[in-house]
Parts: structure tokens; sequence; C-alpha cells
């Protein structure tokens, strides 16, 4: 094994469990840390397949940018210091189910899928082909759903806001 096949095996276990920290913590403030740490985490399996561009706008864009935001949206809503409180049982009943559905169906498309060696080359990944693609509007132009899901996330960020503002004053 080389060293940057067991780099990469460490990063993903750190990013799995930071992502698990994230999900199944019951403070806040500490689940928007471990948001963060898993993200930085995928940075640098970006590294490792040699994507700094991508890397960097990771770490730009959504540890710079997205996780701020939460970490704010959290101090604004002044309950940094609040529990969750504890989900149903029901709730994580169907969330256990749902889970195996989507990793049996993961498994299913893995194992159906026939993964063959190739000699073409591969994508070029170089930060002036990116923003090519970004924003060919003729071939296959990705600026439109890039706006979108921009809009998307300002959507959902005015949305969380409306429904702290209102469970905080009840």
């Amino acid at each position: 094994m080389s060293a940057s096949t067991i780099i990469f095996y460490i990063v993903s276990a750190l990013v799995l469990v930071f992502g698990a920290m994230s999900v199944f913590t019951r403070m806040i403030f500490r689940a928007a840390i471990y948001l963060l740490f898993s993200l930085i985490g995928i940075a640098g399996i970006y590294i490792l397949m040699n994507m700094d561009f991508i890397a960097a706008l990771q770490v730009l864009i959504y540890v710079g940018g997205i996780i701020v935001l939460i970490i704010f949206s959290i101090f604004l809503t002044h309950q940094s210091g609040d529990k969750l409180p504890k989900p149903l049982f029901k709730r994580i009943v169907v969330a256990a189910g749902m889970s195996a559905f989507g990793l049996i169906l993961t498994l299913g498309v893995f194992y159906r899928t026939a993964f063959k060696a190739t000699t073409e080359m591969g994508v070029d990944h170089s930060a002036r082909n990116i923003g090519r693609q970004m924003l060919d509007y003729h071939h296959h132009g990705y600026v439109y759903p890039f706006e979108i899901v921009s809009f998307l996330l300002l959507a959902a960020l005015v949305g969380c806001i409306v429904i702290a503002v209102k469970i905080k004053n009840k």
C-alpha cells in the first residue's frame, strides 16, 4: 500500500466520523463545527486527487462561506449552547429505514456497474477548463443550474431564519 492510499483511508475515515458526529450530536454549535471538519476533510480528498482548484473552491465556498453563515445563524438566534430536542422514536425508525434503503440501492447500482480500465485521456480539471464549461451557454453550460442552486440555498437560509425566529418567540 502506498502512502497516498493510507492517507486517503485516514482522511476518508475522518470525514465519515465527523459527518456522523455532526448528525448525531445534540449540541447545535458542535454539529456545525463537526460539519466544518468534515468539509475540510473532503477538500483534503480533492487534494489527494490532484484537483487543487476544486479543493480551494471547497474551502472557500463551503468552509469559508456556508459554515460561517451557519455559525452566524446559530449565534443570531441566541441558541448556541442549547441542546436540540431528542428525536422521536418513530422518526428514528423511519430515518433508519430510509438510510438502509438508500444503502441497498447504492450497493445494487455499484455491483451492477461494470468498471473497466481505460486508456482514454481523463477530463481536464484545470481552472481554465472549469471556467469555460461554467460559462459556455451553447453546448453544456452549467451557469443556469449553478444560479438555480444559489437561489435554492438562499431560500432555504431565509426559511431557516424565519422558522428559528418563530420558535424563539414562542
